[in-house]
């Protein structure tokens, strides 16, 4: 092993921001770097990837916001065009209202079995598109800095992944739309000229705020709640972004929040884990969606 290889290897939050720093990187400088020695690639194939990740992203948020979609079982679908078509009179304010929506449509088109990019999951894939496309055409940021922005969202999902759980069925919701929200608070706070402590900071609260969240999928479907899950993670990631920017800091250190994370996933029951035996899953109206879809209720 080349000694720079070391150099950039990092599986907790403190490596990481002790790797930016020594150095004075940001974190997707930094993640660009582990990426570049552990795939033996080019700068420019990295560079190709995210373009490619950022056009399917992009291609799913506009499918989803522009065309009359149903998913498979028909449970859902045109929410995200309809909240869209609202976001201009929502208390929120437009810009979140606009990421709200966005996040929404990027769920609706993988129910409706159309192309998008798990980002962790495909349950919580609309989360990081859905914000970061769109505060980039809000802020000006162009491709070049939302592929920047991927890098620092790939570096807390990765932490996420090796500390805790991405998978709902292992973690719970808070595993999926947790990461999803916190992959997002990160990746906004760098492009907006936060530090990697205030990124960190951000991904934190966002855990936090929805620490033991359960995985309860109506009729076994990621459809409802997960959908509705996403506009929520959309908010939780923009709030958690703007908490950090604005020199709030998370009093529980990134590392401990993500034990924390795997701790509440092991302690919940397995009827709260994706196997649609718990929570809204478990309800009347679930049980009789799940009865006509499947001729059965469990």
């Amino acid at each position: 092993m080349k000694p720079a290889e070391k150099t950039y290897t990092f599986y907790k939050g403190e490596e990481l921001l002790a790797l930016c720093r020594a150095e004075s990187l940001p974190i997707s400088e930094v993640m660009l770097r582990r990426e570049l020695l552990l795939s033996d690639v080019s700068r420019e194939a990295v560079h190709a990837e995210l373009m490619e990740t950022l056009a399917t992203m992009r291609t799913s948020v506009q499918r989803g916001l522009t065309e009359e979609l149903s998913s498979v079982s028909g449970l859902t679908g045109g929410d995200a065009e309809r909240f869209s078509g609202y976001a201009g009179r929502a208390l929120m304010g437009e810009a979140l209202a606009h990421a709200v929506a966005a996040s929404m449509a990027v769920v609706e088109v993988n129910a409706s079995m159309g192309r998008i990019v798990a980002a962790p999951t495909a349950g919580a894939s609309g989360i990081l598109p859905g914000v970061l496309l769109t505060y980039a055409e809000a802020r000006g940021w162009n491709d070049e800095a939302l592929c920047s922005g991927l890098l620092t969202a790939g570096a807390i999902g990765m932490l996420i992944a090796c500390g805790a759980s991405i998978s709902g069925a292992e973690g719970g919701c808070q595993a999926e739309t947790g990461t999803g929200a916190a992959m997002a608070a990160a990746a906004l706070v760098e492009l907006s000229g936060g530090t990697p402590a205030q990124a960190l900071h951000g991904a934190a609260i966002a855990l936090k705020n929805v620490m033991g969240l359960v995985c309860d999928p109506v009729a076994g479907l990621v459809e409802c709640p997960c959908i509705k899950r996403n506009a929520i993670g959309a908010a939780n990631a923009v709030l958690s972004a703007d908490l950090a920017l604005s020199g709030v800091e998370s009093l529980i250190p990134f590392d401990e929040v993500v034990a924390a994370i795997k701790n509440v996933g092991r302690a919940m029951s397995p009827d709260l884990r994706e196997t649609a035996r718990g929570g809204v899953a478990a309800s009347p109206t679930a049980k009789a969606l799940q009865k006509t879809l499947f001729g059965r209720e469990e």
